[in-house]
């Protein structure tokens, strides 16, 4: 076998790349948990100086520190012996309301690749592994992966770009907000439109338990509910807007799905479909962000499909053309691409 050295010697620093970023994630979730981030976002400082003000031992914050300037996760000035965030750094990773926050995304990846032993045996069995068997990091962490994006943009732009939606919520709209997780979506469009009526689900009850929680913090239960049901069985209706997001390609079913929403509808209802930005080929995803949904997507959308009947296993880089198939065959006669960011794409579907 002839190996060009510098293929190899590229493809290992590759390696050594991967390999630090991977352990970074675990550093990321601890300085995020020990509020490490936020203080040193207030004022530069030296290991000792941060270990005092967030309560920690010196000597594991400064191994911390190392590896964060190392990473170009924080800045380091050798000469004050200080490190701190740039402008840019603190905005990224220290406020979990605003439209980046990064910690929450390496809590979801660590919280999925504790499923490793069970994924390995998946991947030789084809069996699948089913959403709520993960760890608990995974429900957690997913809601604050999407929920920045969401804030950034679902009352903004996407639902301003489904034509007369907006007006409807505005005047008092029923919705129904499918696979809702703990709720963020729901409870953003609830406090956005207060004459309008939310209903989320969920078939993870642990979820909904939360959902209901977070809904009451929030002083919308009035007007907000919350069950444990699929995407194939979610009562109420009818209703003028049917929510998903980023759920459409976990579903075993979503044909099934897609049909129980058309069925659920007003006659001049819409469904909002909020999916991972993909092209419609493999070619079309081999880039960073398709690297992020794929890995992902090993995980825990398509071991959570195949734990499900349906047939179906579209992965999270399913693409436009596979949605609009999954919405043509359920019997829809409208959909188009309404709005996209750079993690997402968005889609408008009517009976």
């Amino acid at each position: 076998m002839a190996v060009d050295n510098d293929r190899l010697m590229e493809f290992l620093g590759r390696f050594v790349g991967d390999l630090g970023a991977t352990m970074a994630a675990g550093n990321v979730v601890v300085g995020e948990r020990l509020g490490l981030y936020r203080a040193l976002a207030t004022e530069p400082r030296t290991p000792a100086d941060l270990a005092t003000a967030t309560g920690t031992d010196a000597r594991y914050v400064d191994e911390w520190l190392r590896g964060q300037a190392a990473g170009g996760y924080v800045q380091y000035d050798a000469a004050a012996g200080t490190y701190s965030l740039t402008e840019e750094q603190a905005f990224a990773l220290t406020d979990p309301d605003g439209p980046v926050f990064m910690p929450g995304a390496f809590q979801l990846a660590l919280g999925a690749l504790r499923a490793e032993p069970r994924i390995t045996a998946a991947v030789r069995s084809g069996d699948g592994v089913g959403w709520h068997e993960h760890d608990n990091d995974v429900f957690e962490g997913c809601e604050r992966f999407f929920r920045p994006g969401y804030l950034a943009n679902l009352t903004t732009s996407w639902l301003p770009a489904l034509g007369d939606v907006e007006a409807k919520l505005r005047t008092g709209a029923s919705v129904a907000d499918i696979g809702c997780g703990h709720g963020a979506s729901t409870l953003l469009m609830a406090r956005a439109f207060p004459a309008s009526r939310f209903s989320g689900s969920d078939y993870h009850e642990g979820s909904i338990a939360e959902a209901r929680k977070k809904a009451a913090d929030a002083g919308v239960g009035d007007r907000v509910s919350f069950e444990a049901a699929t995407a194939q069985s979610f009562g109420g209706g009818p209703y003028d807007l049917v929510t998903t997001f980023d759920a459409i390609h976990d579903m075993g079913d979503p044909v099934g799905a897609a049909r129980h929403v058309r069925e659920s509808l007003t006659t001049d209802g819409t469904w909002m479909i909020v999916e991972p930005f993909a092209g419609d080929t493999v070619n079309d995803n081999l880039n960073p962000v398709g690297r992020v949904y794929y890995s992902f997507s090993t995980f825990l959308c398509v071991p959570n499909a195949l734990s499900q009947d349906g047939g179906y296993a579209l992965g999270a880089q399913a693409g436009e053309a596979a949605i609009r198939r999954v919405v043509t065959e359920a019997g829809f006669t409208r959909f188009q691409r309404v709005a996209e960011t750079p993690f997402n794409l968005v889609y408008e579907a009517r009976p």
